[in-house]
């Protein structure tokens, strides 16, 4: 008999404890005393309550305050609140960089142009470092102004057969040989996106290492990709990856030896010298006339997280006349809608009809 009362008390403790002490069970009876006592007119209770309207009505007129200035194309809270902010603006590009939900900022962008003697074309670049900023960092100081020396060369001596693409090519598997030579000796295993567009008059040319990534409007307000993300999922990338011994696998994403969340990169020393992943880019070219251009955007993968081609392409033209020509806008609307990456996105402006639209 007591055997028998024993095990219905541990059986009637267990079902409080399954029951009433979960946290779900404990929040309603809260709510129902509270919402008891407000109806019996607890001073003290109807002010806690009163005082918790406030509160989601102050966070609610901050939400709409936050969206009311996006809208605007400004957003001085996440400025002073959220984010350390970078920004560039130059006749017809702008670019707006936050470091977002990270603890570092590992973006970098250039912009060199040359509108005055166009002595080579305007070159446009994103690099979104990973692992540190060093290479980031190396990329940005070395390729652009390399590139612009070998693209003087190229115009004053123009070879047939030879194209922007070439100097392009080479100039990033040069770059990405002397970064790993100094990065490996000093154990440093940082690694970069590489994405640098080369426009003239008549003629656009994108290069593309990793998932940064480039898309442009044309005349019909239609969505061109410039390039394509280099990712371990592709059957191409990871075709190549088995050949070379190496493995992909997911760990929130799909990864290169279970690390890199990208096929291709600059940098990465360990993983290069396994052959898994590569520094060759891809490289597509425009024909400016044909396409007829608005505008082009380059962006880290912050942004890509959040908007797709098509929906980027019309946000922006929708915000064209704003300062940074959209490119603030849609750099906050991505960090509204999570994204805990930092964010980088370049915006440049064609003049309207086909020749000279970039410079």
């Amino acid at each position: 008999m007591i055997g028998d009362t024993m095990t219905l008390l541990s059986l009637l403790g267990r079902i409080m404890r399954y029951f009433l002490l979960r946290p779900e069970t404990l929040f309603l009876l809260c709510i129902s005393l509270a919402l008891w006592s407000y109806f019996f007119h607890t001073d003290e209770v109807k002010t806690i309550v009163k005082s918790s309207r406030d509160a989601v009505k102050m966070v609610k007129g901050k939400v709409a305050e936050m969206m009311q200035n996006d809208r605007l194309g400004g957003l001085s809270i996440l400025d002073a609140e959220f984010s350390k902010t970078w920004e560039f603006k130059n006749n017809n590009v702008a670019v707006y960089s936050i470091q977002g939900r990270r603890d570092h900022m590992e973006d970098r962008f250039e912009v060199l142009t040359d509108i005055t003697n166009k002595s080579h074309p305007s070159i446009f670049g994103i690099f979104d470092g990973h692992g540190g900023e060093a290479a980031a960092d190396y990329v940005k100081a070395h390729l652009p102004e390399s590139l612009k020396q070998q693209l003087q060369a190229f115009e004053r001596d123009k070879r047939e057969n030879s194209h922007y693409a070439n100097v392009l090519e080479h100039q990033i598997l040069t770059v990405d040989r002397e970064m790993i030579d100094k990065l490996s000796a000093n154990h440093d295993e940082a690694g970069t996106t590489c994405l640098v567009a080369l426009l003239s008059d008549r003629e656009l040319t994108v290069a593309n290492v990793g998932d940064s990534r480039g898309v442009l409007c044309d005349k019909d307000g239609n969505a061109v990709a410039l390039s394509h993300d280099h990712k371990p999922y592709q059957l191409k990338e990871r075709k190549r990856i088995k050949r070379a011994g190496g493995f992909i696998s997911f760990n929130g994403s799909w990864r290169v030896q279970g690390i890199l969340a990208m096929s291709r990169s600059l940098g990465d020393y360990p993983l290069k010298n396994l052959n898994v992943v590569i520094p060759d880019p891809d490289i597509m070219t425009f024909d400016l006339d044909k396409l007829q251009p608005e505008f082009m955007i380059l962006a880290s993968d912050g942004l890509w997280d959040a908007f797709s081609n098509e929906e980027a392409v019309r946000f922006v033209r929708e915000r064209l006349d704003e300062p940074h020509f959209g490119a603030k806008s849609i750099v906050l609307q991505s960090f509204y809608r999570g994204c805990p990456d930092n964010i980088t996105v370049m915006v440049v402006k064609f003049k309207s009809g086909a020749g000279g639209s970039g410079k």
